[in-house]
Order: C-alpha cells, then structure tokens, then sequence
C-alpha cells in the first residue's frame, strides 16, 4: 500500500526520471544509425496519438458552454504580449550574439501558448478545464501573430512571410487542439453510453500524460545533450527560462485568484506547449534557442510535481486520523 502511495505521490518525477533513463539507456546500446533514427520517428508520431486520445478523454467531461470567457483570461493575454514585447524591443538595442540569443530565448518562453496537455492537470488539481481550454485557442491563436510579427525582427535573414509562418503554427498547433474537441463534442451529442465507458476510469488521461511526459523528458533530453551551445549561453538561457516559468505561474495565479480561478489561470499562464516551443526555435529563430524549450519542460513539471504532492497531503493526514 505505501508503495502504491508512492508511486502515486511521485508519479510525475518518477515519468521524467524514466524518460531521461530511457535516452541514456538507449545511447548505451549498440544500435545503428537507422534504427536510432526510427526510435526518433517513432516517438514523434506516438507522442501526438498520446496527447490526442488523452485531450479526447478530458474534453469527453466538459460541455461547450463551459468554455467561456473570463476577466483573468484577457489579463494574462496582454501581460503575456506584452512581455514577450518588452524583450522583443530590447533585443533590438544589443549586438552581442550572446545577449542575443539568450533574449530570444527568455521571449520564446513567454510567446509559447499553454500545453494541450495543461488541460489534464488542471483536472487533477482542481481546476477549470472548460476556462482553461478556451484560453488555451486564445492563446495559441495570439502566439501564432505574435510569433510571425516578431520573428523578422528578431532574425532578419528568415525568409518567411507572416501569412506563411502564420499558417505553419497553427497547421502544427490547432488540429490537435481542435479535433479531439469536436470528436468529445460527436461522442457526448451521439452516444452517452460511449461517454460513460470512456469516462469510467478517471485518472485514464492522466496515465496518459504520465507516457507521453516520459517521451518529452526523453526528447529533451536528447535535445540538451546535443546542443552546441557554451557554458555560459547555457547557464543564461537556464537561468530565463527558470524566471520566465516562475513569473508565469505567479502571475497567472495571481490574477486567477481575484476571479476564484487561480489554479486555472496559472496553469493556463505558465504550463507551455514546450514541443511547439522547441519546433519554434528550430524553424523561426536561431536554433540554441531550442535549448530554453528543454530547459522549460523540466521547470514547469517540476512546479506541476510539486502541485500535486501538495494537493495529496491533506488525504495523507485524513488517512491517519481514521
């Protein structure tokens, strides 16, 4: 039993543990180059299905008139815009490429929209997912502007136009946002009994999640391994991203907790899409900023771990007085 209280209090360290064991332990084996480069393809298909089916699962719980708008929601739009703003003008005043790359990176971590996945923790810890869903199409839609605005001036050699880079994110970031929506919305409009099969086990999206966190700890950590990038760059972008993720969720709940919604609005302001973050940096910006998406991935799982642990503790207290 205390095993399986373990298991269950720990469970997201636990999964990025795995996952980073599994990177290191697959670089030990003797396999070729095709069958390493497979592995890779592999984990970039199944890691969507992943997310697909456990954002269907969620989204089988709520009901379209539970994804309204809210005051917070506006909020933490213009405070995320306006940050990534900020570091955007000030990128303009420097010439070191270090500074350079290093405000890119703290801008990608503001610009990136709210994980998919965001809405499976803010189940778990409570929260609004019909609030959060609807702030996660707000922003992705906003970071798809914002990105395409922005990237001319923070790197004038792309050769991008906005309408193209505009359509590329949200070719990449909207279907798998939207279609789980719709198929939800099918399966409770046509087949209540189907929604009540695929509502009967709980915590199903959440294991979901724990799989797919595994597969995104791995990708980062193959993604830090084999970045190219100084000591020093490495640190500063570390340090940003930390303050980026901090600032986020604080801001975020702070807001959150003048319309009752603090859990949602932090996790909503400060639980990132750090795979979109990661394809961002490759394809629009100088590609070490790729590095501040790995970097954020174990911040904000970290802050996420934390959350839930204290959300369990009250139930171990419970437990003994019994």
């Amino acid at each position: 039993m205390k095993i399986r209280r373990f298991l269950k209090d720990w469970s997201l360290p636990l999964s990025m543990i795995a996952g980073c064991s599994a990177y290191f332990f697959c670089q030990s084996l003797e396999l070729s180059k095709n069958v390493k480069e497979a592995i890779v393809e592999s984990v970039a298909y199944v890691q969507p299905t992943l997310i697909f089916c456990m954002l269907t699962l969620t989204f089988c719980r709520i009901r379209l008139q539970d994804m309204r708008l809210k005051g917070w929601q506006w909020w933490l739009l213009a405070f995320q815009a306006g940050i990534a703003a900020l570091l955007c003008l000030l990128h303009q005043t420097v010439e070191d490429e270090t500074s350079r790359v290093f405000l890119q990176s703290t801008m990608l971590c503001f610009l990136c929209p709210t994980a998919t996945a965001a809405a499976v923790v803010t189940a778990k810890l409570g929260g609004n997912v019909g609030s959060l869903t609807a702030y996660t199409m707000l922003i992705n839609l906003m970071a798809a502007v914002l990105i395409s605005a922005f990237v001319p001036l923070v790197n004038p050699a792309g050769e991008l136009s906005f309408g193209l880079s505009f359509w590329m994110i949200i070719k990449k970031v909207f279907p798998l946002l939207i279609f789980p929506l719709f198929l939800a919305l099918i399966i409770r409009r046509i087949s209540p009994t189907l929604l009540r099969w695929l509502t009967s086990i709980p915590d199903l999206p959440f294991y979901l999640w724990l799989v797919s966190l595994s597969l995104a700890i791995a990708v980062t950590t193959r993604i830090l391994v084999h970045a190219k990038v100084t000591w020093l760059l490495c640190l500063l972008i570390l340090t940003g991203s930390l303050v980026a993720c901090i600032m986020q969720f604080a801001v975020g709940r702070l807001v959150g907790r003048h319309y009752g919604e603090a859990v949602t609005a932090g996790q909503a302001c400060g639980q990132k899409n750090t795979v979109l973050a990661i394809w961002v940096g490759y394809t629009f910006l100088d590609p070490l900023t790729s590095v501040a998406g790995g970097f954020y991935t174990i911040w904000h799982n970290v802050f996420n771990a934390w959350q839930l642990y204290q959300k369990n503790k009250p139930n171990h207290a419970t437990r003994h007085a019994v």
